[in-house]
């Protein structure tokens, strides 16, 4: 697994022989909640470097996200592993637990457009992204150079209504293949099907370009210039099989006026995806999303 090198550095340079490690969690709201699972960290020897927490009214859910670090841990891994189980249990407590440096892997899917992918792409490389890409995937070969140059292999799946099905298991397999745990859908243009959108259940996060929920499907900038929109937006969302209905993680969004043509808002849309999705993989990929519903809850 590719581990971003200015990160690790700056963790061994600091303190070279602890393990950093991050736990969410989620459980139904009573009083004592988080003290119950800091008292559990502290007495097995935890030291909680960072914490953040959401209690909501309406679902009566309490959610967490706590970093912490084994410089003075007094169990072994399989041990604290195990007091988080029965910890758990009487709580009614989901939770994952996981290394800092152990990034996901992701897998990128992409048709024509590339802005999206060159912002993974770049933010990766720079080290601001915390995942490991293991591969781009796409309908079309426009994207096979840019793909390549940054040295991450490249699947060219093309797909027609025929084959759709098909294209489909071939996607699964890869990912089973290269233990994928997200994947990014980077203005793919293509619908998944409801099968596929199941089996990818909080695992798949797509751009659409339009402040949702207003313009779902298609040609969303023409139908926000028809309407006259003065702000136009970009949403990252879980993917469901309900089309652009899924869980929103991110939004962004820029002022505009009745000047604007089409034209125009699609080249200014392209930078509001772009963070969008990049902020909406980062989030994921460093545990601060908890599905909540039809909504997200975002750990700052």
């Amino acid at each position: 697994m590719i581990v971003n090198f200015l990160t690790a550095m700056t963790t061994f340079l600091i303190m070279p022989d602890v393990t950093q490690y991050i736990l969410t969690w989620q459980c139904p709201d009573s009083s004592g909640v988080l003290a119950k699972v800091s008292q559990s960290l502290y007495s097995h020897g935890a030291f909680i470097t960072e914490t953040s927490q959401y209690s909501d009214p309406y679902t009566e859910t309490f959610f967490s996200r706590i970093a912490f670090d084994d410089r003075n841990l007094n169990v072994s891994s399989r041990e604290f592993i195990e007091a988080l189980e029965q910890l758990a249990k009487p709580l009614a407590m989901q939770f994952q637990l996981r290394k800092r440096i152990d990034v996901p892997n992701i897998l990128i899917a992409v048709s024509k457009d590339d802005h999206c992918l060159v912002s993974l792409l770049t933010k990766w490389k720079s080290g601001v992204l915390p995942v490991n890409i293991v591969g781009v995937i796409s309908n079309h070969q426009d994207c096979r150079a840019l793909t390549e140059w940054h040295g991450i292999e490249f699947f060219h799946l093309p797909i027609s209504a025929q084959t759709k099905t098909q294209q489909e298991h071939q996607i699964l397999q890869l990912m089973q293949e290269k233990q994928v745990d997200l994947l990014v859908l980077a203005r793919y243009m293509q619908i998944l099907s409801d099968d596929l959108c199941q089996k990818l259940q909080g695992h798949a996060i797509n751009i659409h370009h339009s402040f949702l929920p207003s313009f779902k499907g298609a040609k969303p900038y023409h139908q926000a210039h028809a309407r006259g929109v003065k702000v136009i937006g970009a949403t990252a969302h879980y993917v469901t099989a309900d089309l652009d209905e899924g869980p929103i993680i991110a939004q962004e969004v820029k002022p505009i006026n009745h000047t604007f043509t089409i034209e125009q808002m699609v080249h200014m849309g392209h930078d509001l995806e772009a963070t969008a999705l990049s902020h909406a993989v980062k989030v994921h990929a460093e545990q601060r999303v908890c599905l909540n519903g039809d909504k997200t809850v975002i750990l700052a």
